[in-house]
């Protein structure tokens, strides 16, 4: 019998949710606290001329004014590129160019107004095929960091995996395809917000709405020129993430800046315009797939070209491109691979890492194609996949091992579940079923060495737990997650945790939240910090009940012995025994996980850099009204391989939330734009999945046991929401024949495509 591990347990956050006591980052109110605004170029591409600051500074309640030029100007990203305030050009519309910080929001709203900027206007490109042609304007100057800046190209991946032109050569048929994705943003439910503290002994505050506290806490102490120890980087509650906040933002730099220039606490809230058109956002690619099969349908060659618009400045783009080679190695078996591609620069806003980390986008392209493959040769999908699954125990032509693996049965689970061998092909026309699979890592070893996580774990008299670890909960339920996997380690009541998390001065060191790692690379680090409590609460419950403690067992709160059950006692009189008869001290203890992985060698795209992978497929079933063109989603069904299920009300609740992300991308998100002017930036006009729209959901979970992970869990975060658009592309084309290659997939782009076939004409 567990103690909290496979139950479905409510979330520790849930009731300071409902009740709206939870704190996130815009609730902070700091004594003397100044309201700080962002100045943001109208501009796409223009070198900054002047600024002029003096009427603005001379608005009553206006307390400071801050430019680039008034900062260290200090580059940073994964690939630096980016100033914390712009000083020499202005690269997109919205780009930031100062920041004001006033009494209130109002004051500092119109003392924006009240800077002039000289600009010169230059010449802008928003296309990533023409940003690449020779004689397009130069976004950024040449450097060791970019790979070809007259031609807007910030990197470019080229890697071979196996021997292609054999592999072709083996081939009986030829598939080629392009797809298309669009941009989509996070449209979190929060959007970004810091609030930063100065104190007079030089130390800065910051309390963010982040995903990576400890890599921020870096990234603002460069830029800041401060010592790390000089910098404090808290994460209250996170209102969705997404990987939309796991970099430092303009607010998280600006608040500090303002903050230290007044000598009292700035919060910088974005609104809801500026968090849809001038943060990050998921990269538009355009994909084109070479694919060679045997007449039996294996997959035996694949060449990928890929162009992914970075937009702006790099984010984390170059790592992004760099992973996308991986995502077709891992989910099927292709033993010859080439993969090119380029990450360009344009004039629009910046990309960078959004749920899937590229994922999404190659698993609309290829999946897509794998269903173009089946109907050619008459074989249906489940079939299709079946035949080219990996397997636990394989190993990838780019070196990474795949230690678990329940893909073929999630397959046969969908299959099973729908009917779908049965109804492929054989609904009436506007009806249809699509299926398609996904995979992830379960943490990612690339821009630092290590794949790390600390926790401590604190016992106290009354039996209660305090939890200590630098992982992120950005409202995935993560808190809940390592909470019941140190109550299941120590044998205590899930309710008897608290967990204090994701603060750079109290908690130990973890990376954060992205590449789905905190339940599998955090989760490890808590169950070893609770190993060791446990080992020293059995000592001093060995002397307590002159028992071997090898002998002794802790479940539910209660120590018992297994050879005389009769001997026991409570957890609490077991630590009180420790603070009296011991040495005093309490019992604290201490863990630490690095995964054993390889960093990613850029140079082939080899490593071992995750230590498990998830698996899912998902079944797809529409209706398309072919007079409207209007697509419903009736009914999604997703089996997922997430090793042992911690707490199944939480694996569904990740799932539902994926399946609606992946909705979002397949038909409804998009942006319209004019020389990098996005004109739809409110979610009246940005659309996002409804209530309403949602279908209805079957979550089945395939349980295998992955060795490395705490309790055999893996990773549930983000998989879910890759094979969401391939599915709904491939049921749309099971339900009116034609085939939507572009996202999102739009009425009118169904409607052309049936005129184009003669429907309805």
């Amino acid at each position: 019998m567990t103690t909290a591990i496979r139950k479905r347990l409510p979330r520790n956050d849930a009731l300071q949710k409902v009740t709206g006591d939870a704190q996130y980052a815009d609730d902070i109110y700091l004594p003397g606290m100044l309201y700080g605004k962002l100045l943001r170029s109208p501009h796409a591409h223009a070198r900054i001329l002047d600024i002029d600051t003096e009427r603005a500074l001379a608005l009553p309640g206006v307390r400071a004014v801050v430019c680039g030029i008034d900062t260290s100007g200090i580059k940073y990203g994964t690939v630096p590129d980016e100033q914390g305030l712009a000083i020499d050009k202005v690269r997109f519309i919205g780009d930031e160019v100062a920041a004001v910080a006033a009494v209130d929001e109002e004051t500092a709203e119109e003392a924006l107004a009240l800077i002039d900027v000289a600009y010169e206007i230059l010449p802008s490109v928003h296309d990533p095929l023409l940003a690449m042609q020779e004689g397009a304007p130069v976004i950024h100057e040449a450097s060791a960091h970019i790979y070809d800046a007259a031609r807007n190209i910030s990197r470019r991946t080229h890697l071979a995996y196996g021997n292609v032109e054999a592999g072709f050569a083996q081939a009986d048929y030829v598939f080629e395809h392009t797809f298309e994705t669009q941009m989509v943003n996070h449209a979190t439910i929060e959007p970004h917000s810091a609030v930063a503290q100065y104190d007079p002994g030089g130390k800065i505050t910051l309390y963010s709405s982040c995903q990576t506290p400890f890599l921020i806490r870096s990234d603002l102490a460069a830029t800041l020129q401060m010592p790390l120890t000089r910098v404090r980087v808290v994460k209250p509650r996170v209102g969705g993430g997404f990987g939309g906040k796991r970099e430092m933002m303009a607010s998280d730099f600006s608040a500090a800046v303002l903050a230290m220039k007044t000598g009292r606490p700035v919060k910088v809230t974005y609104t809801r315009e500026e968090a849809l058109a001038t943060t990050r956002q998921r990269h538009p690619t355009r994909i084109s797939l070479r694919t060679g099969v045997t007449r039996g349908g294996r997959v035996v060659a694949k060449e990928c070209h890929m162009i992914m618009e970075n937009g702006a400045y790099n984010g984390r783009g170059p790592d992004i491109l760099g992973s996308c080679p991986n995502y077709l190695t891992v989910l099927y078996r292709t033993p010859n691979i080439h993969f090119d591609g380029y990450l360009v620069y344009t004039n629009n806003p910046p990309g960078s890492a959004f749920r899937g980390f590229g994922n999404p986008q190659i698993r609309f392209a290829d999946d897509s194609q794998m269903d173009i493959i089946a109907a050619e040769l008459g074989i249906d999908p489940v079939e299709l996949r079946h035949l080219n699954v990996r397997e636990a125990g394989d190993v990838t032509p780019n070196k990474a091992i795949i230690t678990s693996c329940g893909l073929r049965e999630c397959v046969e689970e969908v299959d099973r579940a729908t009917d779908f061998r049965n109804r492929w092909g054989k609904l009436p026309f506007g009806q249809g079923v699509g299926l398609a699979c996904g995979h992830h890592t379960c943490g990612f070893k690339s821009l630092l060495p290590h794949d790390s996580s600390a926790a401590v774990v604190k016992l106290n008299d009354d039996g209660t737990a305090n939890v200590l670890t630098g992982a992120s909960d950005v409202g995935q339920g993560s808190d809940t997650a390592l909470g019941m996997i140190a109550a299941e380690e120590l044998g205590i009541p899930f309710h008897r945790i608290e967990m204090t998390t994701a603060d750079t001065e109290v908690t130990p060191m973890d990376l954060g939240s992205y590449a789905s790692r905190v339940t599998f690379i955090a989760g490890h680090a808590v169950r070893l910090a609770a190993a060791d409590a446990k080992s020293q609460l059995l000592e001093a419950a060995a002397d307590l009940l002159r028992t071997p403690p090898q002998d002794l067992v802790s479940e539910n709160g209660v120590i018992c012995s297994l050879e005389h059950p009769e001997r026991s006692a409570l957890v609490e009189e077991a630590i009180q025994h420790h603070l009296a008869h011991g040495p005093g001290s309490p019992i604290l203890g201490r863990g630490a996980y690095n995964a054993p992985t390889d960093r990613l060698n850029r140079e082939t795209g080899e490593g071992n850099t995750s230590p498990a992978y998830s698996f899912g497929a998902q079944v797809a079933e529409v209706k398309v009204d072919p007079e409207t063109g209007r697509v419903r989603v009736i009914r999604m069904t997703s089996a997922i391989d997430c090793g042992v299920p911690l707490n199944p009300t939480a694996i569904e609740g990740q799932v539902e939330g994926s399946v609606a992300g992946g909705m979002g991308q397949a038909l409804l998100e998009s942006f319209s734009q004019h020389e990098g002017l996005i004109l739809n930036p409110s979610l009246l006009e940005y659309r996002v999945p409804l209530a309403g729209e949602m279908p209805d959901m079957d979550t089945i979970i395939v349980e295998t046991e992955e060795k490395e992970g705490p309790f055999g869990a893996k990773g549930v975060g983000e998989f879910v929401q890759i094979p969401t658009a391939a599915a709904i592309a491939n049921a749309v084309y099971d339900a009116i024949g034609v085939r939507i290659h572009d996202l999102p997939i739009t009425p009118d782009k169904i409607l052309a495509a049936l005129s184009k076939k003669g429907v309805g004409t």
